[in-house]
């Protein structure tokens, strides 16, 4: 019987993060067709996953505190009862360094892990675009890449048009994204009511889809909230993204969303990191960054909003 090779990747997330690995998961794909391939991630992140196409199974790892040995023996017999014959550790933290030393010390591993089988060879990974850090260290470990530099999302998108219509909503309207990480309020920009204000005026659908961290901060903006009744789940804030004519957000994952699935959009960028960094400037969706997104002005914002607006879009 000829073996089936069994391909284990760990992307544990952030969402901005998992979104961009899905070119890199199309190259490991089609550099290993016949392969099982397996994605280890974060139980927030396991649907996004078990949805993607270039991917077989998903594995939870709530990333328990390592001084839990009891949980690490039952995730290291778990990982090693796949028999996995290479792990390509997109992640490249300091976990999974210990996960390469603990339970795959023996297992070809592409990442930076000490000692690895097919190491990364940048010397200071974190310190270059994402996209082409990912595509350095898929062609590291002798990949042939196609994808990792052009993410696709199109396959994240659930149709909505029963949740726009009851909202009265028309395709092309302006999404907005004010939130963020509960964790980085410092992502935020503060103008996004003086924004929606304006756009309205000129005439727009103005409209947001807050998380659930974010319902307060989106009740308080003049625009259609797409709630579903509670908040989005991710394939239906991919299909509301989807419908946009423009996506205006912070550097946040549902930006990220927006960005890779060739949406016209723009991000907003304060001192938190760079835009070079994030890898969200694509030919369609661009970004602004400034030293303090306090300085940022709505007109500087709209400005930009309606220079950026495609030829298909109604100009704003």
């Amino acid at each position: 019987m000829t073996h089936e090779p069994h391909i284990l990747i760990i992307k544990h997330g952030a969402l901005g993060d998992i979104i961009q690995a899905e070119g890199a998961l199309r190259d490991i794909r089609e550099n290993h067709p016949n392969a099982r391939i397996t994605v280890l991630t974060e139980p927030a992140y396991a649907k996004i996953m078990a949805r993607c196409p270039w991917v077989d199974t998903v594995i939870k790892d709530p990333r328990a505190p390592r001084w839990r040995l009891d949980l690490m023996w039952g995730l290291r017999k778990s990982l090693r009862a796949l028999d996995i014959d290479m792990v390509y550790d997109l992640q490249n933290s300091s976990r999974t360094k210990d996960y390469f030393r603990w339970f795959f010390r023996n297992t070809p591993w592409s990442g930076t892990a000490p000692g690895c089988s097919h190491p990364h060879k940048a010397t200071n990974p974190k310190a270059i675009h994402s996209l082409k850090r990912m595509e350095g260290q898929l062609k590291d470990a002798g990949l042939t890449c196609r994808h990792t530099l052009t993410p696709n999302l199109s396959w994240l998108a659930d149709d909505v048009s029963a949740l726009l219509a009851e909202a009265g909503l028309k395709p092309g309207y302006i999404l907005l994204i004010p939130g963020s990480s509960a964790a980085h309020p410092q992502k935020r920009w503060p103008y996004y009511k003086e924004l929606a204000q304006q756009l309205i005026a000129a005439g727009h659908q103005v409209a947001t889809a807050p998380g659930p961290d974010e319902l307060d901060l989106c009740a308080t903006l003049p625009a259609t909230m797409l709630t579903g009744g509670s908040f989005l789940g991710w394939f239906d804030l991919a299909g509301i993204i989807a419908q946009a004519g423009f996506v205006v957000g912070n550097d946040t994952g549902p930006s990220h969303i927006a960005s890779h699935m060739g949406r016209p959009g723009l991000a907003l960028f304060g001192a938190h990191t760079t835009v070079e960094k994030t890898g969200i400037r694509t030919e369609k969706f661009d970004a602004i960054e400034v030293a303090d997104l306090n300085d940022l002005t709505p007109d500087r914002v709209l400005k930009n909003i309606r220079a950026r607006f495609n030829a298909h879009s109604n100009s704003v």
